[in-house]
Formats: structure tokens, sequence, C-alpha cells
């Protein structure tokens, strides 16, 4: 599991290329976040977790404040999740999740993307299952077993923890995320987490021939081209 989650940060492609596609990403995901709770980060968890991931990224204080501002307010968007999963070039498996407030454009605007570099769309759950759907935390530090007796008194589920390289980093089920979080920072305060997200890792990794690899960095850079799109993973071990 953890050579397949280095494979991830390492090469997969994310709409974070560009610093608009960043901004929008966050203030779509910030407004969706802090509507459907408490637009207050003090109160909401979600929000802040994901308000302390933007500021990470450096998306500046203002896309964050007027993104909240905005879900203060009456109206405005309604924006769902979608997830989309399909066959790309050579056998690659790839899972595109969205935010939409309108589920035709979007999918129609997913298909032609797979359409036009030779992959095709999937049933819901048709790729999904080649994939672990996990919590991830990592930081500095060397004692798994002080970590990981720290989060089981807690009473948090842990799926594994590996050390490497002088970081931890620990795999729970998406539903234990923040308690998962609560508890280490509770039991190491301090601790400064690189790593803290709800993430699909592949269960098996493959390589593509040129002429595959080729359509599809295809595939992903028109994904990255739909503004619903918010994440993508696949399985395809990328050449540095």
């Amino acid at each position: 599991m953890g050579r397949n989650f280095e494979n991830r940060k390492n090469s997969i492609f994310k709409t974070a290329d560009q610093k608009s596609k960043l901004y929008s990403k966050y203030g779509k995901q910030l407004y969706v976040v802090a509507k459907s709770g408490v637009a207050d980060p003090d109160v909401n968890v979600p929000l802040r977790s994901l308000v302390e991931k933007a500021k990470r990224d450096q998306v500046p204080a203002h896309v964050i404040e007027k993104a909240i501002e905005k879900a203060r307010g009456a109206g405005g968007e309604d924006f769902v999740s979608a997830r989309y999963e399909g066959f790309g070039p050579g056998g690659s498996l790839v899972i595109v999740d969205c935010l939409t407030d309108n589920n035709t454009r979007t999918i129609s605007e997913i298909r032609n993307c797979f359409t036009k570099s030779g992959s095709k769309l999937g049933a819901t759950g048709s790729v999904a299952l080649w994939f672990d759907h996990l919590a991830i935390l990592s930081f500095k530090g060397d004692n798994e077993e002080q970590v990981l007796d720290s989060l089981l008194g807690a009473d948090v589920n842990i799926d594994e923890i590996e050390s490497k390289d002088g970081k931890l980093t620990l795999f729970a089920p998406p539903s234990e995320f923040y308690k998962a979080k609560t508890a280490l920072l509770q039991a190491f305060p301090g601790t400064e987490l690189e790593v803290q997200e709800i993430s699909f890792l592949p269960q098996t990794s493959k390589t593509l021939g040129a002429e595959d690899l080729l359509m599809f960095q295809k595939l992903i850079s028109m994904l990255n081209e739909c503004d619903d799109v918010q994440d993508i993973y696949h399985n395809i071990d990328l050449p540095s």
C-alpha cells in the first residue's frame, strides 16, 4: 500500500497545475462544505480542515474568505458531487471526482474526454473496486508503536501504519478521518501533517507503453481542463 501511495503523490495529475484552476477548485469546495454546515471554520471541523489544506497549497486568504462569505448568504449555487469511472488507454483505470451544478453538462464533458482519447466510461463501481478508498495522514516521526497505541486508545479504527524515511503514514477508513486527525493532534501536539486527505489508492499499478502513455496523458490533460473536475485518481506509474 505504501508504494502505491508514493506513486499517487508523485505521479497524479491534479487540477492544481495552474493557479487559477487551483483557486477555482478550492473556492468551490470551500463553498460547498461551508454551505452544507456552519460557515465558520472554528465550529465546522471539515471546513477547518479544508481551509488548512488550502493554505498549505498557498491559496490566498481572500479566496478562502470570499468562498466562506458567499456560503453565508442566501441562495447561491447548488453544487452536488459526481463521480465517474472509466477505462483509459492500455488498460488504465481512472476515477474522476467532480462538483457540478449541471449534471448534463458535466457528464457530456467527461464523456467527450474519454471518447477523444480512445477511452471508455464505465458503470459506477466498475473501476473503484480496484482501488482502496482511504483516509491518509502522513507526518514526520518514527515511533510507530507509540502512535498506534495512542490512536487505538482513542478508539480510532486504523487499517495500517507505515514507517518510511523518517515519516509515518496512517491509513484508515474514510469515516475515521476527522476522528483520527483529532486524536493524533491531541496525543502529539505540534505535529505537522504533511498529508491529510481522503483518497483512492490503486491496489496495483501499471506501466504503459509509449503510444498508450501519450493517449493517457491526453485524457488526463483534457479532464484537467474541465472546470467541474476536482480530483483524478489512476493506477498508472508515470515516468519521473
